[in-house]
């Protein structure tokens, strides 16, 4: 992962946010080729943004910042996420431990685009709300596991009630969709005439979307980040996902469809678009979009599982709890 102080992040975010006009998403004229003539997005991708997901109760009839707005939205979310606000001698007396420190973060120093959410539709810059099944389905997710935290253990229970995160099988925020978060917000895209592949820093995984027009798996055939094909709609790539086994991404089911849009605005900006399409989780369709910037550097392996003793010492406390209790 990349590295940032976060006395240079405020610093910075103070300065004044870096903001990419809403309208980003329109090309240039002179859209990069590759050989085959194919517009050319092959490259390193950074989507940190501190612009939240959903637009902040408080801004409700506000679509975008003023300049002045984002710096100081900028720098109180950063504030609010530092742990080098908390003394770690304070944590421990009340029982919690702070893992990382600011260094091992990088949020990003700014928001990313003048709108006050990623979500696009609805206009209100909001989630859609759950369906009557989707609330029926979370509760009672809630009441199997009360008293029990989202990566813990129940009693009796095993690795598989981890999160696929923890687990190092999916990242928290490789996607698909890619959505800005703690660290590693890195994706490498490579192209070929029939083939793009999306590499992301976070796990390391690799996505192979296919561009030949081939079906996609059967839906009986599902795989952790789902069955991706591609095609090009003008200058933009489309890419469309079902068939997701990962199922943790905001409540959503087997039954999500994704459709991802990659378009090259300038020499330094790739838009990308998503809509999350789920009828047995979501009351309507909706979309969010993050300009994404080139990182001149590499993506190096993220070796997540590299003394990862996370789920073996849960599952030894889990044991000597449920051992100390049958005493």
């Amino acid at each position: 992962m990349r590295c940032r102080s976060f006395a240079m992040v405020v610093a910075v975010a103070a300065a004044g946010a870096l903001l990419v006009p809403a309208a980003a998403g329109a090309q240039t004229a002179e859209t990069p080729r590759t050989a085959w003539g194919a517009p050319d997005l092959q490259g390193v991708w950074d989507f940190r943004s501190l612009t939240p997901m959903e637009r902040p109760a408080e801004l409700a009839d506000q679509e975008v910042f003023t300049s002045e707005q984002a710096a100081s939205f900028s720098e109180e979310i950063l504030l609010e996420r530092s742990r080098d606000q908390e003394d770690a001698e304070a944590a421990a007396a009340a029982g919690r431990v702070v893992a990382y420190n600011d260094f091992w973060f990088d949020w990003g120093s700014s928001v990313t685009t003048d709108r006050t959410s990623l979500i696009v539709e609805p206009r209100d810059g909001r989630i859609p709300a759950l369906t009557a099944a989707a609330e029926r389905r979370v509760a009672a997710r809630e009441a199997a596991r009360a008293g029990v935290g989202r990566d813990e253990v129940a009693p009796g229970g095993w690795i598989d009630e981890l999160s696929p995160s923890v687990r190092c099988i999916t990242g928290f925020n490789q996607g698909p969709p890619m959505t800005p978060s703690a660290y590693n917000n890195n994706m490498q895209l490579f192209q070929t005439e029939d083939h793009v592949v999306i590499l992301n820093e976070m796990v390391h995984d690799a996505r192979v979307v296919p561009l030949d027009g081939r079906p996609h798996l059967p839906a009986d055939l599902r795989q952790w980040i789902g069955s991706s094909r591609g095609h090009w709609d003008g200058d933009t790539l489309v890419v469309e996902t079902i068939n997701r086994r990962d199922e943790s991404f905001r409540d959503s089911t087997r039954h999500l469809h994704l459709t991802e849009r990659f378009t090259r605005a300038d020499e330094n900006t790739l838009v990308y678009e998503v809509t999350l399409d789920d009828p047995t989780t979501w009351t309507q369709p909706w979309t969010f979009t993050v300009p994404m910037v080139r990182n001149a550097g590499e993506v190096y392996e993220y070796a997540c599982h590299e003394g990862n003793y996370y789920m073996a010492n849960m599952l030894r406390n889990a044991r000597a709890e449920e051992a100390a209790a049958a005493k």
